[in-house]
This record gives structure tokens, sequence and C-alpha cells, in this order.
């Protein structure tokens, strides 16, 4: 009886020991949720920017990780879709997620930000632009530039390099992000040495035909018409104004980066000349961009866009924070964020999308804007 007493005391020991060693392996692993389009029409933006994100974790833990933790990205596919977008939240915590990279959008962002700000939890959109992804959140932070900052440096870009007297805009009236950039767009470009000839808008139940707002613009005589808007309706506007034979300079933001990749079907060619603003050129020849151009194409087969730059950029942004505050990957999620949110404005990131970025405590970013233009079906820094 002693025996089998004394047997069943070793196993108990060392059952133990094996579940403190399973939770000791546990605590050492920060948890980093991610949410986005992995499917769906706006699926360039999400794979871009979990591919970016998990190149990223992978050259960290092979460096070591952080405060002597690895870090775990878990993806999770929202479609573009508020709902689904919380509804992956929600399985992110069940998982144990203890920061989060989202969400990519701005409406699936805005709804989860809701969430995350109930929980305390950590929340860094690489991508989402609108105000409202962030504002009113203390928990809440963003690697990309804000729907306002984007439409003001579109003027201020147009206007300091002389690319056009008269401009036309179109722009989706029904979207927040599109609606938010054409308003600064609009207020600073009374400043610039331009003229604005035609505002055309359209809304989400009428975005196939184009016509009717190129030819508007197109009488008014614009040289260079500005579209604050996604790459999936920018295609068919490149199609239609060349069966006008409407060939005047396009201009527009972060949310055409896809177009050369995103849209089955479409001519590339059409989109030769296209300027943008983005804060990420693939072409740079600085190493940093050099490194993860190549080590993207290896993995993916394709160039990444400024998607997967913003989320290569908010990982390191994460590390940074992590390294700042000395947090341990055993704090709650909620301790976490704390000592997280606090840590970023005191922090500065080189990355790819902008060398000495910094944060103020409303969560905005500090950083210079860039533009890019197509050449030769590849975008080219200006």
């Amino acid at each position: 009886m002693r025996k089998l007493v004394k047997l069943a005391g070793l196993a108990c020991a060392s059952a133990m020991m094996l579940s403190t060693v399973a939770f000791a392996e546990e605590a050492a692993t920060f948890k980093i949720g991610g949410i986005g389009p992995m499917t769906g029409a706006a699926a360039a933006y999400g794979m871009g920017v979990m591919n970016g994100a998990q190149i990223a974790v992978d050259e960290i833990n092979e460096a070591g990780g952080v405060n002597g933790a690895q870090l775990e990205f878990n993806p999770q596919d929202d479609e573009h879709d508020p709902e689904k977008s919380v509804n992956a939240y929600n399985t992110l915590k069940d998982w144990g997620m203890q920061m989060l990279l989202g969400s990519v959008t701005s409406g699936p962002c805005t709804a989860v930000k809701a969430e995350a700000l109930n929980d305390n939890m950590f929340l860094l959109t690489p991508s989402g632009s609108a105000v409202e992804c962030i504002s009113d959140a203390d928990n809440a932070f963003r690697v990309c530039f804000s729907d306002p900052s984007q439409g003001a440096a579109s003027a201020q870009y147009i206007g300091e390099n002389g690319l056009a007297s008269k401009v036309a805009v179109i722009y989706d009236s029904s979207d927040v992000y599109s609606s938010g950039i054409y308003g600064t767009f609009r207020q600073e470009a009374e400043n610039q040495p331009f003229e604005i000839v035609a505002e055309e808008a359209f809304t989400a139940d009428s975005k196939t035909d184009f016509t009717v707002q190129l030819q508007k613009a197109k009488d008014a005589g614009a040289e260079l018409v500005f579209l604050p808007f996604y790459y999936n309706e920018a295609a068919l506007v490149f199609t239609q104004a060349a069966a006008m034979d409407y060939a005047p300079l396009w201009f527009g933001v972060d949310g055409m980066d896809g177009i050369l990749t995103g849209v089955e079907g479409f001519d590339t060619s059409l989109a030769e000349g296209v300027m943008l603003l983005t804060p990420f050129s693939a072409d740079a020849e600085d190493d940093l961009t050099k490194n993860f151009v190549a080590k993207y194409q290896e993995q993916f087969g394709e160039v990444p866009n400024q998607f997967a730059a913003d989320a290569y950029d908010g990982i390191y942004i994460m590390k940074a924070a992590l390294e700042q505050s000395g947090a341990t990957a055993d704090m709650d999620p909620s301790a976490l964020c704390d000592a997280l949110k606090a840590a970023m404005t005191e922090i500065s990131v080189d990355g790819l999308t902008g060398a000495g970025m910094t944060w103020t405590a409303d969560g905005e970013p500090s950083k210079a804007p860039k533009a890019v233009v197509i050449e030769n079906g590849a975008y080219k820094g200006m």
C-alpha cells in the first residue's frame, strides 16, 4: 500500500510539474489577434495585413522575442463586415488575445473599437483611417494616416507640385472613408492654386456606372480627377473613362493601393500614370524596404502593398511599446493595455511607412506622407 501511495504521490507531483511547465510556456507568449478581410472584395487589404504582420512576428521571434517572450499571431477573417468583425473579436478573446492588430477597414474597426474599449483591450489598427476608428478611446491607436490627413495632404501635394489648374472630384457619399477625405480635400483646396470644377458623388447603390460623373468632369475641363475611394471602384472608373476617350491625370489615396493585383480581369495598363498618396513605396532603396519586399515576394509571390507595410510596422510598434513598458506575457489584457497606451506616447519607431514615427495620446501618428506613381505596371516613388 505504501508503494502505491508513493507512486500516486510521484504521479501527482509529475502532473503538477507538467502543468507548471505548460503554464510557463503559455505565460511566455504574447498573444496578438488580427482582424481583417481575408476573403471578399477587400481581401487584398486584409491578406496584405496578415502577411506583413506574420513576417514581422517571425523576424522578432527568430531574434529572441520581446521581453523574454515569443509572439503568437492569430489572424481572423471579417469579410469587411462590422458584425463579422465583432464575431472575430470575440473568437480571439476566447483564444486569449492580449492585444489586437485591427481591424483593417474603417467600418469594422469602428465596431470593434467599441468592444475593445469596453474590455480595455489594446487596439492598433494598421489601416483603419476613419476618425471614428480610434476617437474617444484611449486604448486605440493607428499606424496609417487618418482620412482628414489624407484629404488635406492630397490637396497640398497637387497644389504645391502644380499638377493641374482644374480639378474634379468623384467620391462615395455613402462611405465614411471617402466622404471624410473629400471633406478635408475640398477645405484645403481653397488654399491651393487650383480650382475644383466638378464635385460628383455616388453611393453604394450606384457604384457600377460612373459615366455621368466622368462626363461632367470632362465637360468642365478637369485636367486631374481626384478619386478618394477603393481600388474596385477605381478599376471601373479607369475602364469607363478609357471607353469615353477621357484621359486626365488620376490622383488617389491609400484605398487605391491594390489596383494592380486586387481586381480580377482588370487591364492594369489603364492604371498607368495613376498617382496616389501612400506612406510606402515598394521600390524604395533603403535596406529595410528591400529586405521586406524580398521576403514578401519569396513567401507570397507578389509585391507587398501599403497595407502589408502598415501591418509589418504595426507589429514592430507593439514590440517597441512592450519594451518601453517592460510588459510581461503573463499580464492580463487590461493591465497590458494600460502599460502599452502609456508607452505609445513615449516611443519613436523607424519603419517602412515612416521614420521617427510618434503618437499622441489620442492615438494619431506623426509621419510624412509620400506619393507614388504607377509606371510600367509597378509603383514608383515620386
